[in-house]
């Protein structure tokens, strides 16, 4: 200690030193804090993200159940209009078909508007497990093995969730332009697990 450094000095440099401990300390804290008040902001926006997630699922698919009970309206329109006559000369008879027509087209526009959208597979599309469901297999001299030949039943989807498979008659493999027909083997069960994987799904 040289003569002119005091005891005072010396507190006062414990004071300082003390006081910048202080001050790191509450740096420290200060920073622990800030984290933890970012973690609570980004779990409840989290939260809050997921309860608005579930809850347009939930007013999405409130829905799916009751366009599943109108589907059965739809397919009875759908057959009445196929069934019309051919040549309908009588007044009646054509005011009554254009009436089911507009009944029919309403009902389509009123499931669009409400996330409904037709399933309906063209002749030759790729059959797809998660959309249709294959009911028969058959040879064919047009389709490709794999592809549809027909669609038997329109089917549905809401939102992207399939409500109902649309029924289908797939090619069987080897059909095709080139092998005039197919062996009728080896896409029947493929075709009818996928069929029921869909169902499972629905």
């Amino acid at each position: 200690m040289t003569d002119d450094h005091t005891p005072a000095d010396d507190e006062i440099e414990a004071t300082a030193e003390a006081a910048f401990e202080a001050l790191e300390a509450l740096k420290a804290e200060n920073a622990a804090l800030k984290e933890q008040v970012l973690r609570v902001a980004a779990d409840a926006e989290n939260s809050r993200r997921r309860a608005e997630r579930e809850a347009n699922d939930a007013r999405a698919y409130a829905i799916q159940k009751f366009a599943r009970d109108l589907l059965g309206v739809a397919d009875n329109l759908a057959r009445a209009l196929a069934a019309q006559p051919a040549a309908a000369d009588e007044t009646a008879v054509k005011n009554f078909v254009v009436g089911v027509e507009m009944t029919e087209k309403a009902l389509q526009t009123a499931f669009e508007q409400n996330g409904l959208k037709k399933v309906h597979p063209d002749k030759g599309e790729k059959f797809d497990p998660h959309l249709h469901q294959a009911v028969m297999e058959q040879p064919s001299d047009e389709v490709a093995g794999g592809g549809v030949i027909q669609t038997l039943q329109s089917g549905y989807e809401l939102f992207g969730r399939i409500v109902r498979p649309a029924m289908v008659a797939v090619a069987a493999k080897g059909s095709g332009p080139a092998s005039g027909g197919g062996d009728g083997q080896g896409y029947a069960a493929e075709a009818d697990d996928a069929g029921a994987s869909v169902d499972r799904r629905a």
